[in-house]
């Protein structure tokens, strides 16, 4: 079972299916734990004070006032999150057969993960925070597609900011880019995706810097777990397997 096999594409789509279900599903089931959750991103704020390192604000405010890039940014947050982790996996099914399982281990395990956090440390995005005049991007801009503002804030657990999967997601998507992908224009993309996806979960008020932490943490832990179950690196496989 830990040798690399040809990846079967129905058993793949409902794999992935059945890991982002269970994950939105408990996700979401988590208690919206307010008060607590609140307390905990005056925590965040206040230790990133310490550091001087609480910029959150300031980037967003700056980026508010340039209307054409909030909005980018916010179909960006509310759009590439799925677009780009989709794509590389059908570029990974179909170009890298080989090592496929493994990196889709260390994805799906990242994922999982996460709900360790959701669950332990409920935490009030920096847009949801009282009287620190954080820009809730996507309601003023009224910018289609995020589960985070509007409407469909409803069917999504507005207090589960760390980790941010929006990291965790973009940096294994950007290190499987920037090891396999050969032109080195797309590699350099590799490494600009989840710089840029940095960028925009802050200027939105999405999450705090300390999120993406969180999700670097979630994505070694995943990596950690294909090592220990493949016994080498998800990437130095081979590119290709024979057909079983």
């Amino acid at each position: 079972m830990r040798s690399p096999r040809p990846p079967r594409l129905w058993f793949e789509i409902m794999l992935v299916a059945l890991v982002y279900w269970t994950y939105s599903l408990i996700r979401n089931a988590v208690p919206e734990q307010e008060t607590q959750a609140l307390k905990n991103a005056d925590r965040i704020w206040s230790f990133q004070e310490s550091l001087g390192l609480a910029f959150e604000r300031s980037l967003n405010h700056a980026v508010d006032g340039v209307t054409w890039l909030v909005v980018s940014m916010n179909y960006y947050y509310g759009t590439l999150h799925y677009v780009v982790t989709l794509g590389v996996l059908v570029w990974l099914y179909r170009w890298q057969p080989g090592r496929y399982a493994a990196v889709r281990l260390a994805l799906a395990i990242t994922t999982c993960f996460a709900l360790v956090g959701y669950y332990s440390f409920p935490l009030a995005p920096p847009r949801l925070m009282e009287g620190m005049d954080f820009v809730d991007t996507v309601r003023v801009h009224e910018t289609w597609g995020s589960m985070s503002s509007g409407n469909l804030a409803n069917v999504s657990n507005q207090y589960a900011a760390m980790p941010s999967m929006h990291v965790g997601w973009s940096v294994w998507a950007g290190i499987t880019i920037a090891v396999l992908a050969k032109p080195l224009w797309v590699k350099l993309l590799g490494v600009l995706y989840p710089t840029l996806t940095l960028l925009v979960i802050m200027a939105t008020a999405n999450h705090f810097w300390m999120d993406a932490v969180g999700g670097v943490i979630c994505l070694t832990f995943g990596f950690a777990v294909s090592y220990a179950w493949y016994g080498t690196i998800a990437y130095r496989l081979p590119q290709k397997v024979a057909s079983a």
